[in-house]
C-alpha cells in the first residue's frame, strides 16, 4: 500500500530529544518525547521536520485523492478519491498535530523563561501554521485549553473557529513585532538556517506575515465580522514593518537530504506508486499548460495491447464509473517525488503571489493582478528546479484571462504537495472545477470538513458533543465558519 504509518518519522523526532536514563516505576507513564526542562533551541528542528513530514504525508494520502491529483487504481470500492470519508480519515493528522503542538507550546514557554524573543516569535508562527490547518480541516477544535496537561486540563473545550482565527492573527501580528532580525538563533533551523544566515530571522518575519495573508484570504467572506481587509492593507502598505516573501529563495520548506535524521517521509519509494494512478484532471491540466515538469511528475501511460507501447501522459479519471474498462495502463506518479533529496514545501512563494493576484483582482489591494498571477506561474515551475519556457503565456490555456477561475486553477497547480491547501481553497472558492466521472459518492459533493476522529469523541465526550451541536453536526457536509454564507 502507498499509505504508510509515520513510525519512522516519530522515532526520528523522539531520538532528537535528551531523555533521562534513570527511570523509575513512577515515570513509566510519562510522555518521554517531552523533557522536564526544555530548551527552545533543541525543540525547533524536531518540530519542523516532523510536522512538515506529517503534512507531506497528508498531501500524499489525502489531498492527492480528494483533489484529483492521483487515485487508488484499479479500484471500484469505497475509496477516498470517491469521497468515502470515515471518522478515521483524519485521525493520524489530528493526533500528530496535537503531539507537535504540545512541543511548540513547550518551546514557547522555554523561550519566555529564557527571554529569547526570536524563539518565542517562531513558536507563535509555528502554532498558527499548525492550528490553522487543524481548524480548516475540522472547524471548531480544542485550542485555548489544549496542550495544558501540565495544568491537569485533560478534556479541553472546543473553541469556535472564528475565535481561533482572531487569536492566531493577533499572535502573528505580535510575533512580527517580537523578532530581532540582527540576532542569530542559538540552535539549528531547517527552514532558514537562522543560526548562521544573517537573513534568517528576516525570512522568519516574512513567513510570519505571508502566513497572515494566507489566513486573511481564507476568511475574506467574513470581512466586517472580522477586520479582514483592514489587516490585509496594513501588511501590504507597510512592507518595512510587515515584510513578505519576495522570491522562491524565501519559501518556507524543509530540505530532506536523505542523511539521517533528514530522511524521506516515505521509506520505500515503490510504496509511493503501488496501487496508484495519476488523475486525468491533474495530468490534463499540466499537459494543456505545456508544463515542462511532466516527466518530473509522471510516468508515461502504456497501451495494454501488445507490444504495450508508451502512449504519452494519460491519467485515469478520478471516480470513474463502475464497470469502466481501461485499454491502457494510466500514467503514475514519478517515484522520484518520494526520494531524497527533496523539498517539503511548507509555504511556497508561488502561493503568496496567487494570494496577491486574487486580492488585486478583487480590488482589495493595489497592484496588477496579471503581474502577480504571472509571477506565481513562473515561481511554481522554478520552485521544482525547472526552467520557465520562453513565450509561456502565449498559450491561451495559461494566459491570464481576468478571471478568478484562472487564478485558482494555477494556484491549485502551485500547491502540489502542500499539505491540504488545495482542498481548503477548493472549498473556499469552488475552484478548480473538478469533474464528476460517474462514480463519486456524497452526491458528487466535495466534503466540506472531516468528521472528528474517535479519540475526542470517546475520551472528551461532553466537549465533543458540545462542539457537534455548536458546529451543526459532525458531518462532512457541514460548512466551517469561514465557508458559511
Amino acid at each position: 500500500m502507498k499509505k504508510l504509518l509515520l513510525n519512522i518519522i516519530l522515532i526520528t523526532g523522539i531520538s532528537l530529544f535528551s531523555v533521562s536514563c534513570d527511570r523509575n516505576l513512577d515515570e513509566v507513564n510519562v510522555d518521554e518525547s517531552r523533557i522536564s526542562e526544555p530548551v527552545a533551541s533543541k525543540l525547533l528542528v524536531p518540530i519542523q521536520y516532523n510536522m512538515s513530514a506529517v503534512n507531506y504525508m497528508r498531501a500524499n494520502d489525502f489531498t492527492f485523492d480528494i483533489m484529483q491529483v492521483s487515485l487508488d487504481f484499479p479500484n471500484e470500492g469505497n475509496s477516498l478519491s470517491r469521497y468515502y470519508i470515515t471518522e478515521n480519515t483524519g485521525a493520524g493528522f489530528w493526533n500528530n498535530s496535537y503531539k507537535w503542538l504540545m512541543q511548540i507550546n513547550d518551546m514557547k514557554k522555554a523561550a519566555i523563561r529564557d527571554n529569547d524573543v526570536n524563539y518565542q516569535a517562531i513558536a507563535m508562527v509555528l502554532n498558527a501554521w499548525v492550528y490553522s490547518n487543524l481548524t480548516d480541516t475540522y472547524g471548531d477544535v480544542p485550542f485555548s485549553e489544549a496542550s495544558r496537561l501540565d495544568e491537569t486540563v485533560s478534556k479541553p473545550k472546543f473553541d469556535k473557529q472564528k475565535d481561533i482565527y482572531v487569536k492566531l492573527l493577533d499572535d502573528l501580528k505580535a510575533a512580527n513585532s517580537l523578532f530581532v532580525t540582527t540576532k542569530l538563533l542559538t540552535g539549528s533551523d531547517l527552514f532558514y538556517k537562522a543560526e548562521s544566515d544573517a537573513n534568517g530571522i528576516v525570512n522568519w518575519k516574512k513567513f510570519c506575515n505571508s502566513l497572515s495573508l494566507r489566513l486573511l484570504t481564507r476568511i475574506l467572506s467574513k470581512n466586517g465580522e472580522v477586520n479582514v481587509n483592514e489587516r490585509i492593507l496594513e501588511i501590504i502598505n507597510d512592507p518595512a514593518k510587515y515584510p513578505i516573501f519576495q522570491s522562491n529563495a524565501e519559501t518556507a520548506k524543509v530540505n530532506v537530504t536523505g542523511v539521517a535524521p533528514l530522511l524521506p517521509p516515505i521509506a520505500r519509494p515503490q510504496d509511493f506508486t503501488t496501487s496508484r494512478a495519476a488523475s486525468a484532471f491533474f495530468v490534463e491540466t499540466l499537459k494543456s499548460n505545456n508544463d515542462p515538469r511532466m516527466a518530473m511528475f509522471f510516468s508515461q501511460a502504456k497501451d495494454l495491447a501488445p507490444p504495450q507501447p508508451n502512449i504519452g501522459y494519460k491519467g485515469a479519471p478520478t471516480g470513474y464509473a463502475y464497470g469502466t474498462v481501461f485499454t491502457y495502463q494510466p500514467s503514475n506518479m514519478n517515484q522520484n517525488l518520494a526520494k531524497a533529496p527533496l523539498n517539503i514545501l511548507v509555504y511556497p512563494y508561488a502561493e503568496l503571489q496567487f494570494i496577491l493576484a486574487e486580492l488585486a483582482y478583487k480590488g482589495i489591494i493595489p497592484g496588477n493582478a496579471q503581474t502577480f498571477y504571472e509571477n506565481g506561474v513562473k515561481a511554481t515551475i522554478e520552485q521544482w528546479g525547472s526552467t520557465m519556457p520562453a513565450n509561456y503565456f502565449t498559450n491561451q490555456n495559461i494566459a491570464y484571462n481576468g478571471s478568478l477561475e484562472r487564478i485558482m486553477l494555477q494556484k491549485y497547480v502551485s500547491l502540489f504537495f502542500v499539505d491540504q491547501q488545495q482542498w481548503f481553497e477548493k472549498r473556499r472558492t469552488g475552484f478548480p472545477v473538478l469533474p464528476n466521472n460517474g462514480g463519486l459518492l456524497n452526491n458528487g459533493n466535495m466534503p466540506s470538513r472531516l468528521m472528528y476522529p474517535p479519540n475526542p469523541r470517546v475520551l472528551n465526550t461532553a466537549n465533543y458533543q458540545a462542539a457537534v451541536q455548536q458546529m451543526g453536526g459532525d458531518d462532512i457536509n457541514v460548512k466551517v465558519w469561514w465557508n458559511k454564507p
